[in-house]
């Protein structure tokens, strides 16, 4: 076991500085320097931490010995800095999503599996203890058989900054979906023991953000924009359905006339689960016959520790072990995004079904079936 791990960070912006001083809170890593393209993010990050920025991924590789590195770019940057840390056997955590396009994730997965280091992706949700325990009572059958999931997380207001890569298609390869979305998606799939998914259909819609009138409360960074470079969704609607005939229903949004939902409810043939994914409450819920028939809500408690802190702590402690951590893989992510463009592909073709079943392509479309 090496005695703290040597960790390098690409993308110096407010996620990069987050992750240095996770870093800075853990006895299992040390952070060495840093790289940036933007010459402000670079003098910003050597003035707070006192330490070398560099201005390119490889000038940071090729000068510094490092055991991890965590990139926390723009997504169509994740390629390049992954690629270029698995070819000199760098252990990676990404942030999420895994790449922009699908494309990229498969270069991704292609450079991990032939590297000596390992990989995992910032999917931190699932580190929350009480996914931890709903995860174990759906392992020991406490739920029966999940038939059904219902997964939300939608935003009254919630576009982030217009005008910056989060709102750009190129940059970003998406808007609400491949954001916020895939947190979700990859935490309902989690606690379902990532089934095999065999068709996905969706629609997106453009309702919010690409207008020049957009009235809100909070914005994660600036309003650079008036709406008209907007080429992004900002809500999705989609349907799942797995090789165990489970489905699961997605609702995603930035923005909506509605109330705020981040919620995941598990529906099962024993009892069923309401999962709170913004502040960790778990409730179970089932129907009893004791003296009288009844229903019976469980509040679950747990403890709240910081969950990016606990991803933190656990990749770092995995690199110093050497041993591959087996949560949050870059399998997994892949599987993320191979759902996030299935549902960009149905959304294309009309809410049209794609299947996702082994061997096919991702763009196959089945024939719809006609009732007599």
């Amino acid at each position: 076991m090496i005695k703290q791990a040597r960790v390098g960070i690409v993308g110096l912006g407010s996620m990069g500085q987050r992750h240095a001083d996770l870093i800075r809170n853990t006895g299992h890593g040390v952070v060495i320097a840093g790289a940036d393209i933007a010459q402000t993010a670079r003098e910003e990050f050597e003035q707070r931490y006192g330490i070398t920025a560099y201005s390119s991924h490889d000038e940071l590789y090729e000068k510094e010995s490092l055991d991890a590195v965590i990139v926390t770019t723009p997504n169509k940057s994740h390629e390049t800095a992954v690629v270029a840390a698995f070819e000199q056997n760098i252990n990676v955590l990404v942030e999420k999503p895994l790449a922009h396009t699908l494309d990229s994730a498969r270069q991704i997965a292609k450079a991990a599996e032939a590297s000596d280091a390992f990989g995992t992706v910032g999917f931190h949700s699932r580190f929350m203890p009480s996914a931890t325990a709903l995860r174990a009572y759906v392992e020991r059958g406490d739920l029966g058989n999940i038939t059904h999931t219902e997964t939300n997380y939608v935003r009254r207001r919630g576009v982030p900054g217009r005008g910056t890569w989060f709102t750009s298609k190129e940059m970003a390869g998406g808007g609400a979906l491949i954001d916020i979305g895939v947190h979700v998606i990859d935490l309902t799939l989690y606690l379902l023991g990532y089934p095999d998914i065999t068709h996905v259909s969706g629609t997106t819609r453009q309702e919010f953000g690409n207008r020049e009138e957009y009235n809100y409360l909070h914005m994660w960074g600036e309003d650079t924009s008036d709406g008209s470079d907007f080429d992004v969704e900002d809500s999705v609607t989609a349907t799942l359905q797995t090789a165990q005939n489970q489905t699961i229903s997605l609702d995603i949004a930035w923005a909506n006339n509605g109330r705020y939902k981040r919620d995941i409810s598990l529906r099962g043939t024993d009892a069923g689960a309401t999962f709170d994914t913004k502040n960790g409450d778990l409730t179970l819920h089932e129907s009893r016959h004791v003296g009288v028939d009844h229903h019976v809500d469980l509040e679950i408690t747990t403890d709240s520790p910081d969950s990016k802190q606990e991803q933190t702590d656990r990749f770092l402690s995995a690199v110093q072990t050497g041993e591959p951590l087996e949560i949050n893989t870059i399998d997994e992510a892949l599987t993320v995004q191979r759902v996030v463009e299935a549902i960009y592909q149905s959304s294309e073709h009309n809410g049209h079904p794609i299947c996702l079943k082994e061997g096919t392509e991702i763009n196959a479309i089945e024939e719809p079936i006609m009732l007599g």
